[in-house]
């Protein structure tokens, strides 16, 4: 499933509602119903069996009724999410809300969505009941713009549900036959071009749609099966099949026994190779492509040769759902499919090692991309790492849940230490490296990545107690690194405390080795980033400048872009007070640009308080005033505002006062209301470009 952002004519609406699904047979009646419970109601719960199609008829409700939110329809997909404390990270990321600050995040959700008009699609609850109840009574409690959709196999409980209960698809005896067998009619060409109803076969395609309950999914499954048999047969073999699980008299098999029987009779059609990458493709919690599914599914009688052609065979048999086409494409299984497969693959005595597997594979791929952090390649390893977020947690939580792996959690989670830190993800970061350190015991190079890591969060988070914790863990380890790393963390404590006279001789004492990579590498870079913005802090304005610059021309040298855009952010700040407004304003821009693609946000919010002094400084203060008021929105959405430093706080609240002195109260409000009701995506880009 592809999503897209969408953006309405004002600009401000966005979406992430999947593109390009496949056509929507019947459910006119269920349309209309949604759509008026949705206008009339908060939480609209759509309920039904699996495989009666709740998530395709909630997705084409949200599209229809869309353009009433102003601030768009927004999918939150569940049904690999197992932490039910992750729930309220999962809807934020779907949101686009990465929180960094300390807060209970549901209460960062309540105020994000409280002044907009949004409607929410919480996909496949059942799982996690307990605790969407909980969020969603706690969203609507507090924002009345908002409508949540959710889709689950029983209601969620909540004050104000409005219940719809889906129901199969109707299949009848006349000429059109129901949209039962209109369903299978439009799948069945799609998998046998040419394929016709006529008086001769007619019958027997309603017997079959009937047999299979008008359940979407098992027609769905069950138009391949029109290749290698004709469908009088098909139905001879489902009336044999049905009448085996009746087992009674009077008794007929319930629509979860049809779907099973109709996934059951499509394992049985797969031939072994397929059958047992189906099994062991389960594993996967999001999607895969094909250099995934080699590492981790090939083996034994399945050769990581014959894959590509197995996941084709796999497709053709609905079995599996393609996006893209060619060596790039990936691939997903529908949630009660993949359910069938990750039984068979318990069956198989299989489950461990191949969760094994998908662990190893993934903590090798942390690996690759922690030596590659500091290079390059950041925004591709972020995209390449965020495309499989889904899998990650899997892996973390299989390390976690066995006491003989907690070696392996504290390297996956230490080793993702910039995904966590630089782009976005500071929260979730922080709930797994706390959970892989609280797990682990004694000096291991491993538990000082991750204490380290964890020290960078809460840094960003301005929870220095918290961040000076982490320094003791560290200088508790005999590894090589580990007085590096808790220098600096101790150093960055001291400078957002305003004693940067202190953190400057701490870090001026510091000798990181960059051959040495990772913690080393990673500090080389920082330290001098942080003793920069002490320097500022302190007044020492060329000396900040300098640094930066260092920083700056380091960091291009390999084409690193986090530390340059520090350098960059810095300078802005040395440049403002040298005077010098409009190089100061040029280098807060380059910083946005440079940090925009990986999501920092954080940093875009202090790039932001940067660059409105700066434009202040240079005589547009409706501007400036504009863009504190973008700023403040993120940092009402994102953390501690300016990190709880001091001077930064300060240097943000004189801001407003020049502004205000110069506007007049009433002008500035306007402008500043204007930035804080900007999407933040619009906002950095009006930041970047002027429009």
């Amino acid at each position: 499933m592809s999503t897209s952002a969408t953006r309405g004519a004002g600009g401000g609406r966005a979406g992430n509602l999947p593109a390009g699904l496949p056509s929507l047979v019947g459910r006119t009646v269920e349309l209309t119903e949604l759509d008026g419970l949705l206008e009339s109601s908060p939480l609209v719960t759509l309920t039904g069996v699996g495989g009666v199609g709740k998530t395709r008829t909630a997705l084409e409700a949200a599209r229809r009724v869309q353009d009433r939110f102003s601030d768009g329809a927004w999918l939150v997909e569940l049904s690999r999410l197992r932490d039910p404390l992750l729930l309220a990270h999962a809807v934020a990321a779907a949101l686009n809300v990465h929180d960094q600050g300390t807060r209970p995040l549901g209460a960062v959700l309540a105020d994000f969505l409280a002044p907009r008009s949004i409607l929410l699609v919480l996909d496949t609850c059942e799982h996690l009941a307990d605790a969407c109840a909980e969020l969603v009574a706690e969203l609507l409690a507090d924002a009345p713009g908002l409508r949540i959709l959710a889709t689950t196999r029983q209601p969620l409980k909540v004050a104000g549900e409005r219940v719809h209960t889906l129901l199969p698809l109707p299949v009848e005896d006349g000429a059109d036959g129901g949209d039962g067998v209109r369903l299978f009619i439009e799948r069945a060409r799609h998998a046998v071009p040419g394929f016709a109803v006529d008086e001769a076969n007619h019958a027997d395609v309603v017997r079959l749609c009937r047999r299979l309950d008008g359940l979407p999914l098992a027609l769905e499954l069950a138009a391949p099966w029109l290749r290698v048999l004709p469908v009088q047969a098909v139905a001879d073999r489902l009336d044999d099949r049905f009448r085996l699980l009746a087992r009674g008299p009077g008794r007929e098999p319930g629509r979860h026994e049809t779907l099973r029987t109709a996934i059951g009779w499509s394992h049985e059609l797969c031939g072994p190779s397929e059958r047992l990458l189906w099994a062991r493709a389960s594993v996967f919690a999001g999607g895969f492509d094909r250099r995934t599914v080699q590492e981790v599914c090939a083996g034994g009688p399945l050769a990581a040769a014959d894959i590509p052609r197995v996941l084709e065979r796999l497709v053709d048999k609905s079995i599996l759902l393609e996006d893209g086409a060619g060596p790039h494409a990936r691939y997903r299984m529908l949630d009660t499919v993949r359910e069938y497969g990750a039984g068979w693959l318990r069956e198989l005595g299989e489950e461990p090692e191949i969760a094994r597997r998908h662990r190893d594979f993934h903590i090798d791929q942390a690996r690759r991309a922690y030596a590659c952090w500091m290079g390059g390649r950041q925004v591709s390893w972020f995209e390449r790492v965020r495309a499989v977020h889904s899998d990650l947690r899997v892996a973390l939580e299989h390390s976690l849940a066995d006491p003989r792996d907690e070696g392996d959690a504290l390297e996956l989670a230490g080793a993702l230490w910039f995904y966590w830190y630089a782009c976005g993800f500071q929260r979730e970061g922080r709930h797994y490296l706390e959970r892989a350190l609280a797990a682990s015991v004694g000096p291991d190079p491993r538990r000082t990545r991750a204490a380290w890591a964890r020290g960078l969060i809460t840094l960003s988070q301005g929870d220095l107690v918290a961040a000076e914790e982490c320094a003791a863990m560290c200088r508790a380890d005999t590894e090589p690194s580990a007085e590096t790393a808790a220098a600096f963390l101790e150093a960055s404590v001291l400078s957002l405390r305003g004693e940067n006279g202190a953190a400057v001789a701490v870090l001026r004492a510091l000798e990181p080795d960059p051959a040495r990579g990772g913690v080393e590498e990673a500090v080389w870079y920082l330290e001098r980033g942080v003793r920069a913005f002490a320097h500022v802090q302190l007044g020492d304005l060329e000396e900040a400048a300098a640094l930066a610059e260092e920083s700056r021309v380091c960091s291009a040298v390999t084409g690193e872009r986090c530390l340059q855009a520090w350098g960059d952010y810095v300078q802005a700040l040395a440049e403002l007070g040298l005077g010098r407004a409009a190089s100061a304003a040029g280098h807060a821009r380059d910083a946005l640009e440079a940090k925009r693609p990986l999501h920092d946000t954080w940093f875009m919010a202090l790039c932001l308080d940067a660059l409105a002094m700066a434009v202040a400084a240079t005589g547009e203060p409706g501007r400036a005033a504009r863009l504190t008021g973008i700023g403040q929105r993120i940092w009402r959405a994102h953390g501690l505002p300016q990190l709880g430093s001091p001077e930064l706080a300060a240097a943000r609240s004189a801001c407003e006062r020049r502004l205000r002195s110069a506007l007049g109260d009433e002008a500035y409000d306007a402008a500043y209301s204007t930035g804080l009701q900007t999407s933040p995506d619009d906002g950095i880009t009006y930041a970047i470009t002027g429009t």
